[in-house]
C-alpha cells in the first residue's frame, strides 16, 4: 500500500513535489486512500507525474537487467539548463507485509548518487541499508552482509540499483520491498485503448485460458457494464512451421450467439476490456495500478463503477489502489446518489509560465462537504484548468 510518492526534476515537475495518499478527512483511520485522481488541463504535467511512479518501478525491476553500463535513462526538466546537472529525486513510502518502509534513489545521467531503503517496525526507524555512490552500508538487521560484499561490487554497476540486484543476492531484508514494486503493473498509457486488436486478443486469451482462469470474474464486469457480449470464445491456433502457438478471439452477442471480432467492438468496449485485464487482478492482490486517462471512452457511470470497486472494501479486501488521470469532471460530483470521489482523493496538476508542473491537493481549499466542487473546479477556483478566450478562437479560424 502506497502511502505518499515524491519526485523532483523528472520531466515537468523541475522542484521536488509530493503525493500523499494518507487520509486527511475527520473520523478516517484507514493507512492509505484506495483511489487518487489527478486533474489539470492539456499538457499540465499529468501523466508526468505517474510516469515517475512507473520510472521508479521500472527502475526497481529493471535497472540491473536491462539498463546499459554507463548511463541512466532519467528524463530530467528540460527548460532550465541548471536542472540538467541536478539529480532526479524518487521517494516512495509504502507498506509491504504489514511493515512501513521508506524507499528512494537520486541520480543523475551516469550513476546512482544516493540510495537508501529504511523500515519501520513498531514504529521505530531501522536503516536496512544507505548508498552513496559505491559505498554501501547496511544496517543491522541484513545479516551475512559481509559474506555478499564482494558479490554486490561485481554486481552493482554505477547506474544500477541495490534494490534491483536483491532478489539475485537473496538479500531476505530487502525482499518485501523489492516484491512490492514487483507486484506493480506497468502503467497503462492514455493510448491503450488504441492497442493493436492481436495484442489486446493475446492478453485476453491470457487471462480466460491462463493457470488462473479468470473468466469467472471477467463475464459478469463485462455483463454488468451492459455492452452486449454474452460469452468469450479463444480460439487457438499453431503454426506448423515454428509451432508457435496464437490465440484468436470471438465475443458472443444476442440470443443467437452471434460471434464478432475484437475489432468489431466499439472503442469503449476495449477501452473496458484493456483496464479489467490490468485491475481485476491488482484488485486480487492488493497491489497499485496507474492509469493515464481512466475515462477513455468510457461512459462517466461505467467510470464511476470502476473507480467504486476500489472504493469499497467489499470488492477490495486487501487494500488495492488506483491513482489515475482524468479529464472528466463528473467524477468530481455524486452519481445515482453516490459521492464518486472523496474530497481527500483529488489533486490537481497546474504548469506555471516557465513551463514547470506543480502539483496540489483539492484540500489545500478547505473544501465543504456540500460545495459543488465539479462547478468551481471549471470556473477555476482551484486552478490547473486552461486559460481560453473565445476571440482567440476565432480569430484564428477566420486568420486575424
Amino acid at each position: 500500500m502506497l502511502k505518499s510518492f515524491r519526485l523532483g526534476n523528472h520531466r515537468s515537475f523541475r522542484d521536488e513535489h509530493e503525493l500523499l495518499l494518507m487520509p486527511a478527512l475527520p473520523g478516517d483511520d484507514r493507512t492509505a486512500v484506495p483511489v487518487a485522481a489527478i486533474y489539470g488541463a492539456n499538457a499540465s504535467g499529468k501523466s508526468n507525474l505517474l510516469d515517475g511512479l512507473a520510472f521508479m518501478v521500472s527502475a526497481v525491476r529493471y535497472s540491473f537487467s536491462r539498463w546499459g553500463s554507463e548511463s541512466a535513462p532519467r528524463r530530467p526538466f528540460r527548460l532550465d539548463p541548471a536542472a540538467r546537472e541536478r539529480p532526479s529525486v524518487f521517494v516512495a513510502e509504502f507498506v509491504a507485509g504489514d511493515v512501513p518502509y521508506t524507499y528512494g534513489f537520486t541520480l543523475d545521467d551516469t550513476e546512482v548518487r544516493e540510495e537508501w531503503l529504511y523500515s519501520f517496525p513498531e514504529k521505530r526507524k531501522r536503516i536496512v541499508f544507505e548508498r552513496t555512490g559505491a559505498a554501501i552500508r547496511f544496517g543491522s538487521t541484513v545479516a551475512d552482509t559481509k559474506a555478499k560484499l564482494d558479490v554486490l561490487e561485481e554486481l552493482i554497476r554505477p547506474n544500477v540499483l541495490l534494490l534491483s540486484v536483491c532478489a539475485s543476492l537473496k538479500l531476505d531484508q530487502l525482499m518485501p520491498a523489492y516484491d512490492w514494486f514487483r507486484a506493480v503493473p506497468e502503467l497503462l498509457p492514455s493510448q491503450a485503448a488504441s492497442m493493436p486488436s492481436s495484442s489486446l486478443a493475446q492478453r485476453l486469451a491470457h487471462f480466460v485460458e491462463g493457470p488462473q482462469d479468470r473468466s469467472d470474474l471477467l463475464m459478469p464486469l463485462l455483463s454488468a457494464a451492459d455492452v452486449g457480449i454474452t460469452g468469450i470464445d479463444v480460439i487457438k491456433t499453431t503454426d506448423p512451421k515454428n509451432g508457435r502457438r496464437y490465440y484468436d478471439v470471438r465475443f458472443r452477442h444476442g440470443a443467437d450467439y452471434e460471434r464478432f471480432e475484437l475489432n468489431d467492438e466499439s472503442a469503449g468496449t476495449r477501452s473496458w476490456l484493456e483496464l479489467l485485464l490490468v485491475l481485476l487482478p491488482v484488485l486480487d492482490t492488493g497491489s497499485l495500478a496507474l492509469v493515464d486517462e481512466l475515462d477513455r471512452s468510457l461512459h462517466p457511470l461505467l467510470t464511476a463503477k470502476l473507480i467504486g470497486l476500489f472504493k469499497d472494501p467489499e470488492t477490495n479486501p486487501h487494500g488495492a489502489q488506483l491513482i489515475f488521470t482524468t479529464h472528466d469532471t463528473s467524477l468530481l460530483g455524486t452519481m445515482l446518489g453516490d459521492q464518486v470521489l472523496d474530497r481527500d482523493q483529488i489533486w490537481f496538476v497546474e504548469k506555471q509560465a516557465d513551463g514547470a508542473s506543480t502539483l496540489y491537493p483539492l484540500t489545500d481549499f478547505k473544501p465543504r462537504k456540500e460545495q459543488n466542487t465539479e462547478r468551481r473546479y471549471l470556473a477555476g477556483s482551484y486552478g490547473a484548468v486552461p486559460v481560453l478566450d473565445r476571440q482567440d478562437f476565432v480569430d484564428a479560424v477566420l486568420g486575424r
